[in-house]
């Protein structure tokens, strides 16, 4: 116990640790790993009197997902992104975007949507449930025709889904 003892008191040694407890901490606030076992669920209403634009289902990438997407648009011309029946799972610094980006199943379209021309509609208020996210006036849906719940902390798409017109 006393060679353990005068080891740790060596200099190198106690640098040595202090770098890992500070790698430790900076990895943690990094990769936040509690919130794969944190779940989120949102019940956002759709709103009343719309009209759907667009449709897509969710595929799965880095992360299972499931769900659907619609584009509603209001009486008033007021557009709203709406995911609905979702089910992810949770990260750090998880949004939604749209995009010119082809959805291609498997590992080739993990990284694609954020390449070219994106728009975020903020962050993922849930990784579970139906959601809204209201669209900037004046966005030309014939540009973005794919919606991705991306992780861009780590530039990957946790899934994805082509939009269709209705």
């Amino acid at each position: 116990m006393g060679r353990v003892r005068q080891w740790l008191r060596k200099p190198v040694v106690i640098g040595v640790l202090g770098c890992g407890a500070l790698l430790a901490g900076a990895a943690a606030y990094w990769f936040q790993p509690w919130k794969l076992w944190q779940d989120r669920t949102v019940r956002e209403a759709a709103s009343a009197d719309t009209r759907t634009l667009a449709t897509g289902s969710l595929i799965s990438h880095e992360h299972t997902t499931s769900g659907s997407v619609r584009i509603l648009q209001a009486p008033d011309g007021s557009r709203t992104l709406r995911l609905e029946g979702l089910a992810t799972s949770n990260g750090p610094d998880v949004k939604v975007l749209l995009s010119d980006a082809p959805v291609k199943p498997g590992r080739a379209g993990w990284h694609v949507f954020d390449d070219g021309a994106h728009v975020g509609l903020g962050s993922l208020k849930g990784n579970k449930g139906d959601q809204n996210y209201a669209l900037p006036e004046g966005l030309d849906l014939d540009k973005y025709t794919s919606v991705s719940i991306w992780c861009d902390r780590f530039d990957v798409s946790f899934g994805a889904t082509a939009l269709t017109k209705a």
